[in-house]
């Protein structure tokens, strides 16, 4: 065996002690990146490929020894023979020991790749997942951006629609109250009537009648009873009932039956007089509340203006006009209402 041959052989190379038994290597402690799962790979190959080429050479030292020692035989005496095995079973001793080390170191660094190798698939799968995600959280997003721009917008035609509905006047839809040349009206409807332009009673009493539920319903919406009245709308054929004293009930509209007609006259009469005085209490009402609102016209018992609401005994001009300031009355009591918060 020639020493200066074993000497040449390269000094098995050193490998990390970093992971010195590969199954303590916990994945879960030791997470890598794909570009750092890469390179330790890269490295962990290089290290395996300089083992094995170290591995061949002691294969080859052996097989040359082996070679040698047939092809020289024995050489010196006895006793050298001896020393030269022994020497050449040490050297063969340790180089099988060696190779075994290498062997193992070998296995170890492949059991870190494969370690690796699975690591970098995991994170493979969790960054396939985390995608996946990502894409369910962006269109749950999506859809609720368009429903909150859904509601935003329906909120806005909602608002934009309570807005019209609260400056819309109630009454003055429900209860249009103008005037057409010296007649006043309500809804289209004319009260009174005059020689050259004759109205029907028919006209005449569901005029009275709205007015007379256009009374009642204010006085009801600001929280008023009147005393000693009680008005009884019921269209055409409206009335008001007495219920202080003698009890009766006067009808609030007309007739052309000539038969009834002084009887008539007498009871539509009372009937318009007790109208002016619920109208003249619901005034009083609202000036207390309010000393700034009076009546435009004031009432005095069957009086408006110093003009009489009585059919008999009265010029047609004169109660055309007082039945005219009745309303414009009736019109001031419906601002009033509304002013004060009772139309919404």
């Amino acid at each position: 065996m020639d020493p200066v041959l074993v000497n040449s052989l390269p000094a098995p190379a050193s490998i990390p002690d970093s992971h010195p038994d590969s199954s303590s290597v916990d994945p879960r402690r030791h997470v890598l990146c794909a570009d750092c799962a890469a390179i330790l790979a890269e490295r962990l190959e290089k290290k395996v490929a300089e083992a094995r080429r170290e591995r061949d050479a002691y294969v080859h030292y052996l097989e040359s020894l082996s070679l040698s020692d047939q092809d020289h035989g024995y050489v010196g005496d006895h006793a050298g023979d001896e020393y030269e095995e022994d020497s050449s079973q040490e050297e063969l001793d340790a180089a099988l020991a060696e190779y075994t080390t290498l062997q193992r170191e070998s296995a170890a660094i492949k059991e870190e790749l494969a370690a690796a190798e699975a690591e970098l698939r995991e994170l493979d799968l969790e960054e396939e997942a985390y995608w996946r995600d990502v894409n369910k959280l962006q269109m749950q997003e999506a859809a609720i951006e368009n429903e909150r721009d859904s509601l935003h917008f329906r909120l806005t035609v909602a608002t934009r629609g309570l807005e019209r509905l609260e400056k819309t006047n109630v009454y003055n839809d429900a209860f249009r109250i103008w005037h057409d040349g010296p007649f006043g009206t309500i809804n289209g409807f004319r009260l009174g009537r005059l020689p050259n332009q004759p109205v029907e009673w028919n006209e005449i009493n569901a005029a009275l009648g709205l007015s007379l539920l256009l009374v009642d319903t204010l006085a009801s919406k600001l929280g008023f009873v009147f005393k000693g009245y009680k008005l009884v709308p019921m269209g055409s054929f409206s009335r008001i009932e007495k219920i202080d004293g003698d009890k009766a009930a006067y009808e609030l509209y007309g007739s052309n039956d000539f038969s009834v007609l002084l009887f008539w006259n007498r009871r539509f009469d009372s009937a318009l007089q007790a109208f002016l005085n619920c109208i003249q209490q619901l005034g009083d009402f609202v000036h207390e509340r309010d000393p700034k609102l009076k009546l435009p016209y004031p009432i005095h018992k069957d009086k408006i203006g110093d003009l009489s609401v009585r059919v008999q005994f009265n010029q047609d001009e004169q109660w055309t006009r007082a039945l005219k300031f009745m309303l414009v009355n009736i019109r001031f009591l419906l601002v009033c209402c509304v002013s004060q918060g009772g139309s919404k």
